[in-house]
């Protein structure tokens, strides 16, 4: 993630935070012993008994190849688990072969894939 679409996703989570629907989500993040932030998750969950989302993931790319986006998926998957999700699932796309490595590498398994739609403003 660009420091630009940290702040934005900072920024929009600050938001969220202040609001009623933090009750159901999450955001969790891994710091370097400076305190620098390296990677960040988010997680919502639909409620008791049902599948949590992840989403996003990102690690800074000065930061990626050192177990950050692994280490940062586990908390979220943890948080799920915490607040009643009933299973964790991500989205990523199959051409995206770092996040994927980091999602395997964290414990889950791909499904078939899914066409995404698209809604052209």
């Amino acid at each position: 993630m660009s420091e630009e679409d940290v702040r934005t996703f900072v920024s929009g989570w600050e938001s969220v935070a202040a609001s009623p629907l933090f009750g159901s989500a999450r955001i969790l993040n891994v710091e370097e012993g400076d305190g620098d932030v390296v990677a960040i998750a988010a997680v919502w969950s639909a409620g008791e008994g049902r599948p949590g989302l992840l989403e996003p993931m990102g690690v800074h790319q000065d930061h990626r190849g050192h177990g950050h986006g692994t280490t940062v998926t586990r908390g979220a998957a943890a948080a799920l688990r915490e607040l009643g999700a009933s299973s964790a699932i991500v989205c990523a796309e199959s051409a995206n072969v770092g996040a994927i490595a980091t999602y395997v590498a964290a414990g889950f398994s791909a499904r078939a894939e899914v066409a995404d739609w698209l809604r052209e403003d």
